[in-house]
């Protein structure tokens, strides 16, 4: 077991590696291009899309409203990477880490886009009039590559139950036991029963339930994160500062924190975020699919804004937290140093952190099971979706009182390999996304 073990960092290793990373971090800089740098030039009008307009109307093809396909995808995303990933990040890169993570979540905005064009504009209707789409039919139906299709729906259904089901019900049963002292088995039982009430009814049940935990759970980790920053406003301009300086400069060895040079700040910021936000993995467009909308683009700019709210918001807060507080160099490392630091802030920090990971948790385990199930309807057809469904409750228990090492290096590999096909995808089809974005700002323009 050791040496499989072994195998499996070996590959992850080699999967996450400087060649993946840049290609993530190129394609969305050759998308921002291509763009006309889209996702700052129409940043607010997306927010505005988002979080402000009505829904369209429900005969508009789709299953969801734009609002709940966003929430679906930030149930997924938003997770323990916001909390345990950040740390990550900064333990071993430093403060630098952060800014890189800012800019791959800046040009991943631009990535998120055109997976999310692409999403609806190749979806199609199955038999029983829901929606399905994705990576696996963009490439499919797209490029014509239906082999590569099948590819990218084999390596999301395997990380289903890894990154988006073991790992996070096991996250959560540990977090529920340090901080509650709550066994296991009874977190395990109860995160299949909670599950079970609302994957089984499908992506209208997920997007109702994420349509009002992801929002409350953000809002409740968000402001959290001010109020320690608020007590430690005089530290705060400090910290951008740090933030900054140390993203091109070697960070020196202070407390238990080792040191770092540049290009580790840069792999750490870049691979945590995209661990964090998911741009260019090819996930987050199953859930853009199923919305209700009649132009791809509509839906690709509140898509746009996941990334944003993942990264710039939630990351953000985790980050500035992190050293405000002067935590990030204590040797700690993972959930435990964004506990240290919580707690440090304020008395009662460690219960906030924990139950913000159980939530953030919970949340995307109920995105990961949508993005499973039609990965595996696209292989075996619509019959193994309640099979899938139930399987994958089941599996929620186990990852709760199982010792994960191997479905962690599992699950990282196969969350990595997703990249692979879909970043050919969207190199391929960008032509595509551009035509599409033109068409649609000519016509709102003439409207």
């Amino acid at each position: 077991m050791e040496q499989f073990q072994n195998l499996l960092n070996t590959v992850g290793n080699i999967v996450w590696g400087p060649p993946l990373l840049v290609l993530l971090v190129g394609t969305g800089i050759w998308l921002t291009i291509n763009l006309r740098f889209l996702q700052f030039t129409k940043l607010f009008y997306s927010l505005w899309l988002a979080l402000i307009k009505k829904k369209e109307t429900d005969d508009h093809p789709g299953d969801i409203t734009h609002f709940q396909a966003l929430m679906t995808a930030l149930s997924a995303t938003v997770g323990t990477g916001n909390i345990a990933g950040v740390a990550t990040a900064i333990a071993i890169g430093g403060p630098g880490a952060m800014f890189w993570m800012w800019v791959t979540g800046l040009v991943g905005m631009a990535t998120k886009y055109a997976e999310a064009v692409l999403a609806v504009k190749y979806r199609v209707q199955k038999a029983d009039g829901s929606m399905s789409g994705g990576p696996m039919y963009y490439i499919s139906n797209g490029l014509g590559w239906k082999k590569l299709g099948m590819l990218f729906a084999i390596f999301a259904v395997v990380a289903s139950f890894g990154i988006g089901n073991m790992v996070q019900s096991n996250s959560v049963a540990d977090a529920m036991r340090s901080t509650f002292g709550i066994p296991a088995h009874y977190t395990g039982i109860t995160l299949m029963f909670i599950t079970a009430l609302v994957v089984l009814g499908g992506i209208k049940s997920i997007g109702r339930v994420t349509s009002v935990l992801v929002p409350v759970m953000i809002v409740f980790y968000v402001i959290s994160s001010i109020a320690i920053l608020i007590m430690y406003a005089g530290h705060v301009p400090g910290a951008f500062a740090l933030i900054f300086e140390k993203a091109f400069t070697p960070t020196a060895a202070t407390g238990g924190f080792a040191g770092a040079g540049v290009m580790l700040a840069i792999r750490m910021g870049v691979a945590r975020g995209v661990f964090s936000n998911e741009s260019g993995l090819g996930s987050s467009p199953i859930a853009a699919a199923a919305a209700q909308t009649k132009h791809p683009v509509t839906q690709a700019l509140v898509s746009m804004t996941q990334t944003f709210i993942d990264t710039i918001v939630v990351c953000t807060m985790t980050g500035l937290v992190l050293i405000v507080t002067d935590t990030w160099a204590s040797g700690r490392n993972g959930a435990d140093l964004t506990t240290f630091a919580f707690s440090t802030g304020f008395s009662g920090g460690a219960v906030i952190v924990a139950i913000s990971l159980a939530l953030f948790a919970y949340s995307t385990i109920l995105g990961w099971c949508y993005y499973g199930e039609r990965s595996m309807e696209y292989l075996f057809g619509l019959k193994s979706i309640p099979v899938y469904r139930y399987v994958f409750i089941v599996f929620v228990g186990v990852g709760a009182i199982s010792k994960l090492d191997v479905v962690w290096l599992l699950s990282d590999v196969f969350n990595g390999l997703m990249a692979v096909p879909n970043l050919i995808g969207l190199l391929g089809l960008t032509p595509v996304v551009v035509k599409e974005t033109k068409d649609y700002f000519a016509k709102l323009g003439s409207e």
